[in-house]
């Protein structure tokens, strides 16, 4: 337990961002399975891919994941996505 107000104040932050940053990884990662799902049925994936790009680049720019992660991973849907048209 913390000592301090300014430290029990900081458990707290440190609790709200913890359950924010988990909840956007879990919707980055929810968008990446429904992307691969529209892939292995041959569906149409722009949509699809689009959305993931959204959700990446969000999530980079607050800061919940590395920008070069969020960079690879796209590279790797467009790989994907270039694949399955071809």
């Amino acid at each position: 337990m913390p000592h301090t107000r300014s430290a029990a104040k900081n458990l707290r932050k440190s609790d709200k961002r913890r359950s924010h940053n988990r909840n956007v990884k879990k919707d980055v990662k929810l968008q990446l399975k429904a992307f691969d799902t529209v892939i292995a049925a041959k569906g149409d994936s722009e949509a699809e891919l689009k959305a993931a790009y959204k959700k990446l680049d969000k999530a980079a720019a607050r800061g919940v994941i590395h920008p070069n992660t969020a960079a690879r991973q796209k590279s790797q849907l467009a790989k994907k996505a270039a694949k399955a048209k071809a």
